[in-house]
């Protein structure tokens, strides 16, 4: 059994490497560090004992830091033929299509686009286009793997809402068959909206007034 466990906690600390989020990463590294630690001692072979309890330590200290510290957010307009913003497509182009098609960005003929900065990073982008005159489609709405906790989102649907109030959209509707992507949709307020006239996916909808 006492194998089983070392072999249990190598293999979570494998995972934690694959996370592409730094607190995921964290978190199930620490979980692993934990284990292996236990391991350690039990076994016992002191020097994997301590090593993995230092691990574990060090993981917690940067749990803390991620939790405590203060995100500075900015929503920055696109330019029109934006060079930068054609290098962001190319560099995410595999991950950003798993959720959007990139031959349908047309940012330049857009009615709304900006990009979302997250301390200073470029850490995704918004391109919507009018539906009615008080409803808005949302097309893209991408965050770069790194800063996909949820924060952007809350930040862009909560707290900057404004941003969409202003130019007269009271709702916001946006079409996907992602499972991913819906998950982030209702934990952002969206809600499932029938629409007859799209077959292939779903729509969900926001109401930004209520």
């Amino acid at each position: 059994m006492l194998e089983y466990l070392g072999y249990l906690a190598s293999a979570i600390i494998l995972v934690s490497l694959l996370m592409s989020s730094a607190k995921k990463l964290r978190w199930i590294n620490l979980f692993g560090g934990i284990i292996f630690a236990i391991y350690g001692y039990l076994l016992p072979a002191l020097p994997v004992g301590i090593m993995n309890t230092g691990i574990s330590l060090i993981n917690i200290y940067y749990l803390y830091k991620m939790y405590s510290s203060k995100d500075y957010f900015k929503v920055l307009s696109i330019d029109k033929n934006s060079a930068y913003l054609k290098y962001f497509l190319d560099f995410y182009r595999n991950d950003i299509e798993q959720y959007f098609p990139t031959h349908d960005i047309n940012v330049d003929e857009s009615d709304l686009s900006f990009y979302i900065l997250r301390n200073v990073v470029p850490a995704g982008f918004v391109v919507g286009n009018k539906q009615s005159d008080t409803i808005l489609r949302i097309d893209f709405d991408y965050v770069v793997p790194t800063y996909r906790d949820f924060k952007m989102g809350e930040y862009i649907y909560k707290h900057k809402k404004q941003i969409f109030l202003d130019k007269g959209f009271s709702s916001l509707i946006t079409y996907t068959n992602n499972e991913k992507h819906k998950k982030y949709l209702k934990k952002m307020g969206f809600y499932p909206y029938p629409d007859m006239d799209e077959k292939e996916k779903l729509c969900y909808r926001i109401d930004l007034n209520a």
